[in-house]
């Protein structure tokens, strides 16, 4: 039977226009072998856009065949629905998966896990995994390419997906335990046979032989081995064809994964009526670690800090070793270096050797370093890895190499420079005179305990390295982001389903996982024109300022200045990069420019609507109430602004109509009013409105939104209406000077003396 892992996702035809977002699902952790005495045969997920019974109709039927074996047990986990518009979907196991949709180009030194990719391009897609590990497995979905054009919202068509993970986990519930040196006899018939092993800390080498395979319908041993779980989508899963009469049927396996059952199955290939006999049996290496306590650094430091071919460290006997050596249990294979975990914040973790930032590195056996990553949060940052050495303390023939690997740690310098461990690929990282500095980046490391292995190599001089050592500095860190973002990025922590994860938010054209790529990137003189336009653009309000003064609306005038104040500030603090001034709080400052921009829309229109003064006033507070309210429930949403001022538009056409009425004549009265007044102002407000809703994005932002701004006070000063046929230019002005005036009524033609 072929274990399963498949996914089946349905979607809606029409195409989501929403902003570019990421989601990640934990799905619920695979049992383990040891814990269950059991072993993962398979996992099955679906994917929904509504809840849903277990499985569709057919998909029971195609399986049902598979679960007729009494020796497996399948397990059903679902998640609830979430809302969501996706677009591909990608599984990872121990950590998130590292996706790249934009094709954007990684920090240097930046090594990424593949992952199994989904890409939903029909109603209904499967996704299989064979054999996968026990263990937490990641669900990430994005969206495509989000559109450069910046829209409104509510004006757009928006697409919502309900996605819901579904995961069927078949396990083996009867398996055979393989002891080391113990043979197992077994007998395959059409079903395959499960067997598991458990492999110890400080592990060598693992060796699985079948002796005395017998098989009484073909020649030779005709079974077929799989050994090990599959993790990523170039499978590290080690496959045995014993076929070969006269070969031995052995594996061999160099630094299997510590502390954790192998899953082994076997298969038989000599027919459906056939049966083949066999006995399996594995055999382990161990090798000792010797411990490096702080009493030998220090001993050892100082001979070996000026000369790269000083006094070695002592030689390691019985006394040296940790609780797990015992006295003739084999030969010593790696130094240890104790490493200390400190937790700094949330995602951050500094690891760094007992004596300070250094270890001393040698070439008869390699000095090896334990990354303790298995706390559950550990995978949702990145990790960080700088080794460095002096270079005049190095000569040129002589290197140091090194390697980080998950699981066990690499210990075959000597024979291989592969760096690859028994089912997992390792980063390679070497030091040398011409090369002193050395770094590894890993975006999301899998949950699981991290090895720094390093020895040093003398490939072209052998004989130079037997007495060489090498002070090698180590700078471990586990970020929530590299480099904090840089400058042009911001470091986020997200939230999803109780798992937290970091990622950049990039400004000013960069992109990248670490805002590092700057193909479009924007120029520092970019940013500072941009900076310009936007926030010089509000000087224009100046002009309905001085008409509002000229005019006695000074209550319009404060309007006017609170939004170019504001205004100004917001954009100068908005601006990505260099070009950035904030003065407030950016949340604040971008509060009042909303909130300014929507009551001077409001007070503009009605002022065009002549009303008492007491009424216009009452409906300015009223209005400026709303506005606020409605902006502290959703500022972007385009209906909480425009309510508001399709009602001012409303009551100022009713009293037009009433005026037309009652007067029997066209109100406003003058043709000079609507020439050169009212339709260059509304000419330039329906433009205004165009450019808002319909032309703007992310390209011509800087241009077209100081042409709003332009448009929006050239029509608040064209639209204001004329001063009372009485008043004086500046009267409001005069008014603040203490003197006697004379006041004239002109409905009764009194003087007064005030």
């Amino acid at each position: 039977m072929e274990p399963v892992l498949s996914v089946s996702s349905f979607t809606s035809t029409s195409v989501s226009t929403g902003p570019h977002f990421q989601y990640i699902s934990v799905l619920p952790p695979i049992p383990s072998g040891a814990a269950h005495s059991a072993a993962t045969e398979g996992i099955w997920a679906q994917a929904a856009t509504h809840a849903s019974s277990c499985f569709r109709d057919h998909l029971c039927r195609e399986n049902a065949q598979q679960w007729q074996d009494s020796r497996l047990v399948s397990e059903q986990f679902s998640q609830a629905p979430q809302k969501l518009a996706f677009y591909n979907w990608y599984f990872r196991y121990g950590a998130p998966p590292v996706i790249n949709p934009l094709g954007t180009s990684f920090a240097n030194n930046t090594s990424v896990q593949p992952s199994f990719l989904l890409k939903m391009l029909q109603d209904n897609a499967s996704f299989n995994v064979s054999y996968p590990a026990p263990g937490d497995w990641f669900v990430a979905a994005h969206l495509p390419p989000s559109s450069h054009k910046i829209e409104v919202k509510d004006f757009i068509p928006t697409c919502a997906y309900i996605f819901q993970p579904d995961m069927l986990v078949v396990r083996v519930v009867e398996m055979s335990i393989l002891k080391p040196d113990v043979p197992l006899p077994l007998v395959l018939l059409s079903q395959p046979s499960y067997l598991k092993v458990f492999v110890p800390k400080h592990t060598q080498e693992l060796r699985l032989e079948l002796q005395g395979c017998v098989s009484n319908g073909s020649l030779g041993c005709p079974v077929h081995l799989t050994v090990g779980s599959a993790t990523l989508p170039g499978n590290f899963q080690k496959v045995l064809t014993c076929s070969d009469p006269t070969t031995a049927c052995r594996l061999l396996l160099p630094s299997p994964p510590w502390e954790r059952w192998m899953q082994v199955t076997a298969k038989s290939l000599a027919g459906p009526r056939a049966s083949v006999t066999f006995s399996a049996v594995v055999a382990l290496t161990a090798c000792r670690p010797w411990t490096v306590n702080l009493q030998h650094l220090l001993n050892s430091s100082d001979q070996s800090s000026n000369t790269s071919t000083g006094t070695p460290l002592p030689s390691p006997n019985t006394h040296d070793l940790d609780q797990s050596g015992k006295a003739g249990s084999g030969p010593f294979c790696f130094r240890s270096f104790p490493i200390l975990r400190e937790d700094m914040d949330v995602v951050s973790v500094r690891f760094r050797p007992l004596d300070g930032v250094s270890v001393l590195v040698q070439s008869d056996m390699p000095s090896v370093m334990q990354l303790y990553l298995n706390t559950g949060m550990d995978s949702g940052g990145s990790l960080s890895i700088s080794v460095s050495i002096n270079q005049t303390v190095i000569a040129n023939s002589t290197s140091v190499v090194a390697c980080v690997t998950a699981g066990s740690p690499f210990l075959s310098f000597n024979t291989s420079l592969n760096c690859t461990t028994a089912f997992f690929q390792g980063y390679p990282l070497s030091l040398s005179a011409s090369s002193p500095t050395a770094n590894l980046s890993i975006p999301y490391p899998e949950t699981d305990n991290w090895y720094l292995s390093l020895q040093v190599l003398c490939p072209e001089r052998p004989e130079e390295c037997v007495q060489a050592s090498v002070l090698v500095e180590t700078t471990m860190y586990l970020v929530p982001c590299l480099n904090d973002c840089g400058p042009y990025g911001q470091c986020l922590l997200l939230r999803r389903h109780g798992y937290l994860y970091a990622g950049c938010s990039c400004r000013a054209g960069w992109r990248g996982w670490s805002c590092t790529d700057n193909s479009t990137a924007q120029t520092l003189a970019q940013q500072k024109v941009a900076t310009l336009l936007l926030t010089l653009s509000n000087l224009l309000f100046l002009a309905p300022i001085a008409i509002s003064v000229h005019r006695c609306l000074l209550v319009e005038a404060s309007v006017y200045a609170y939004t170019m104040f504001f205004s100004t500030f917001y954009h100068a603090c908005d601006q990505p990069g260099g070009a950035v001034l904030c003065i407030l709080n950016y949340d604040t400052l971008q509060y009042c420019d909303f909130l300014g921009s929507g009551v001077s829309i409001w007070v503009t229109v009605l002022s065009m609507a002549r009303l008492k003064a007491s009424l216009k006033y009452v409906l300015f507070i009223l209005g400026t109430l709303i506005f606020a309210m409605s902006l502290q429930l959703d500022r972007r949403a385009a209906w909480n602004t425009m309510g508001p001022c399709l009602f001012a538009i409303v009551v100022m056409v009713t009293m037009w109509v009433y005026r037309c009425g009652r007067r029997r004549h066209c109100y406003p009265p003058s043709w000079q009013r609507w020439v050169f007044y009212l339709l260059p102002g509304l000419s330039m407000a329906a433009l205004a409105l165009t450019i808002y809703v319909s032309m703007m994005t992310s390209e011509n932002y800087y241009y077209t939104h100081s042409i709003w701004h332009m448009l929006l006070a050239g029509s608040a000063a064209f639209l204001l209406p004329p001063r009372d046929q009485h008043a004086e230019p500046w009267a409001c002005a005069q008014k603040l000077s203490c003197r006697y005036e004379i006041c004239k009524n002109h409905r009764d033609e009194l003087y007064t003396v005030t």
